[in-house]
C-alpha cells in the first residue's frame, strides 16, 4: 500500500504543466525521430541531452522527457519496419518477419494498429509490475556492500558479452575498452592525474555526452551512408482497414505472454529487447504451430515482438533505478544524464529522491496511454516521415549531433573527439564489435573501482573479500555461468544430432 501512496505523489509530479508537456512532446519527439530508418531510441536521447541542459531542465522533467522519448521511439522505430522492411534498431528486425508481408497486402494500417495496441498493454503491464517489484528490489539493494557491488557490476558487463548472442570475447574487450574509457581524468581517490596527456579538457574526464553522440549518432550515420539506403520513396500504401474487436481477441493472449517474457528479459543487464523480441516471437510461433502463417503476414507475429520490447522498456528501468545498473543501452544513456545532475541511481534513490522516482512511473503509465491515443489517428502523418530524402536526413542528424557536442563544452576538442569516436564506432560495428558493452563499461567504470577501492580498506587489501560473503559468491558464479553458458547450449545443441543418429 506504501507504494500505491507514493504512486499518487507520482502522479501529483508528473501531471504538473511542464512535467506534461514534456512527456507528450518526448513521445511525439521519439516518434518521429524513431519513424526515421536508422535512427533508434538511443540516437534521440543522445541528441537530447544538450537540450536538457542547455533549457536548464530539473532533473525529474529531464528525465521524464527522456523515458516518454525511449517510448516513443521504440514505437516509431516500426513504421519503417513494417512499412520499408527496414528495421531502426536490432529489436524490431522481427516485426519485419510479418509486419512487411502485412503492408504489401495492403494491411499496413492494420499492422500499425496492432503494434500501438501492443505496445500498450505491454507498457502498461509492465510498468504495473516495475511498480510492485522495484520498491523490494531496492530494499533487498541496501543489503549490498562494496563486495555486492562489485559482483553486480561484473555481473552486468558479463550480462551484456553473453547473453547478446554475439561474440563474448568481443563484447568482453568494449567493456575492457569502456572501463579504460572511465579511468580518463582525476583520480577521484588520489587527485593524480590518469590518461590525460597534459590536456586541461579531459582533467574531469571525456564527457558522457560525446562519447554517446559519437558511437551512437555519428557512427549511425556513416554506417546508413555505406549501405547508402534508397527507397524512401517507395513506401506503400498504408490501406484502410483497420483493427477490429476479432484481432484484439484473438492477439490478447499472445500480448499478455509477450509482455511477461519481456519484462523479465528486460531487468537482465545489456538483455534488453534485442532479446526480448526474437524469445516472444519464438515462444508464439511454437504455440500456434501449424496453424499460424508467421513470417507470411500473421498478425501475432507483430503482437508479440511489440509487446514484448515495450515491456522490455519497463524492465530495464529496475536495474538502473533500484541497482544502479543500466539494463540497456538508451537506460545506461539516462544513468549518465542522472550522474551529471549529481544524482547515483541505485537502492538509496527510493529514499533520498522519492519524488523523482515515483514522478517518472508515474509519468510512464502516461506516455503508454498518450501514444496510444496520439499514434492511431496520426498513423498516416508519421508514414510521410519516410519521405525524408537521406541527402536531407543525414547532414540534418550530423548537424544537430555536433551542436549537441558543443553546447556541452564549447570545446572544438570535443568535436573532434566526437567525429574519432564515430569512425570508431563504425569500424566497430564493420567488425562485429557491440557498443553497449562500452557504453556500460564507462558508465559503470567509476562505480567498480570505487567499490573496489572501498572494499580494500575494509579488508587491509586482502581480496578475498570480493568473493567472501554470500551474495558476492553467488554474483560472481553467476558471471562466471553467464559467460559459459553460449558455449554450454552450443555443445548440447551439437550433441544433440549425434544422440539421434
Amino acid at each position: 500500500m506504501e507504494a500505491v501512496g507514493l504512486l499518487f505523489d507520482g502522479f501529483a509530479t508528473a501531471l504538473s504543466p511542464l512535467n506534461l508537456l514534456l512527456a507528450v512532446a518526448g513521445a511525439f519527439t521519439g516518434t518521429v525521430v524513431g519513424a526515421l530508418p536508422g535512427i533508434g531510441p538511443v540516437n534521440a536521447i543522445a541528441l537530447l541531452l544538450p537540450l536538457v541542459y542547455a533549457l536548464k531542465l530539473p532533473a525529474t522533467s529531464a528525465l521524464i522527457l527522456m523515458a516518454a522519448t525511449y517510448y516513443g521511439g521504440g514505437y516509431g522505430g516500426r513504421i519503417a519496419a513494417i512499412l520499408l522492411n527496414v528495421p531502426g534498431d536490432p529489436s524490431s528486425v522481427m516485426t519485419t518477419l510479418d509486419g512487411y508481408p502485412m503492408a504489401r497486402r495492403g494491411e499496413g494500417a492494420r499492422a500499425l494498429a496492432i503494434t500501438a495496441i501492443g505496445s500498450f498493454v505491454g507498457g502498461t503491464g509492465a510498468v504495473v509490475m516495475l511498480t510492485l517489484a522495484a520498491p523490494t528490489i531496492a530494499r533487498a539493494g541496501l543489503a549490498f556492500g562494496p563486495a555486492e557491488f562489485v559482483g553486480l557490476v561484473v555481473l552486468a558487463l558479463a550480462a551484456a558479452a553473453g547473453i547478446g548472442g554475439g561474440s563474448a570475447p568481443k563484447a568482453l574487450a568494449a567493456g575492457a575498452i569502456g572501463l579504460l574509457i572511465a579511468t580518463i581524468g582525476t583520480d577521484s581517490g588520489t587527485g593524480v592525474e590518469r590518461f590525460t596527456f597534459g590536456l586541461l579538457e579531459f582533467l574531469d574526464g571525456i564527457d558522457f555526452t560525446v562519447v554517446v553522440i559519437g558511437l551512437f549518432a555519428v557512427a549511425e550515420v556513416l554506417e546508413l551512408l555505406e549501405r547508402r539506403e534508397a527507397g524512401f520513396s517507395s513506401v506503400p500504401e498504408v490501406g484502410r482497414g483497420g483493427l477490429s474487436l476479432a484481432d484484439i481477441r484473438a492477439t490478447f493472449p499472445t500480448m499478455a505472454r509477450s509482455g511477461i517474457a519481456g519484462f523479465f528479459i528486460g531487468i537482465l543487464p545489456g538483455a534488453g529487447a534485442t532479446l526480448a523480441t526474437p524469445l516472444a516471437y519464438s515462444i508464439e510461433r511454437r504455440i500456434a504451430g501449424a496453424s499460424g502463417r508467421f513470417g507470411q503476414g500473421d498478425i501475432r507475429g507483430v503482437a508479440a515482438p511489440e509487446t514484448a520490447d515495450n515491456a522490455s522498456h519497463a524492465g530495464s528501468m529496475i536495474p538502473m533505478l533500484a541497482l544502479g545498473i543500466p539494463g540497456s543501452a538508451t537506460t545506461a544513456v539516462m544513468m549518465g544524464a542522472l550522474m551529471l545532475y549529481d544524482i547515483t541511481p541505485g537502492p538509496l534513490l527510493f529514499q533520498n529522491n522519492a519524488p523523482l522516482v515515483w514522478g517518472l512511473i508515474a509519468s510512464m503509465y502516461l506516455a503508454n496511454v498518450v501514444l496510444l491515443v496520439m499514434n492511431l489517428p496520426l498513423i498516416r502523418f508519421f508514414v510521410r516521415m519516410l519521405l525524408i530524402p537521406p541527402w536531407v536526413l543525414y547532414p540534418l542528424v550530423i548537424a544537430l549531433a555536433f551542436a549537441g557536442v558543443w553546447a556541452v563544452n564549447n570545446s572544438v576538442l570535443d568535436l573532434v573527439l566526437a567525429t574519432l569516436l564515430g569512425v570508431a564506432g563504425w569500424a566497430a560495428r564493420k567488425a562485429g564489435v557491440p557498443l553497449v558493452p562500452l557504453l556500460l563499461g564507462m558508465v559503470l567504470g567509476r562505480m567498480l573501482e570505487d567499490n573496489v577501492r572501498r572494499a580494500m580498506a575494509l579488508s587491509d587489501g586482502d581480496p578475498t573479500i570480493l568473493f567472501a560473503r554470500p551474495i558476492a559468491a553467488v554474483l560472481w558464479i553467476a558471471s562466471i555461468a553467464v559467460l559459459l553458458w553460449p558455449a554450454i547450449a552450443k555443445a548440447i545443441a551439437a550433441r544433440r544430432p549425434q544422440a539421434s543418429a
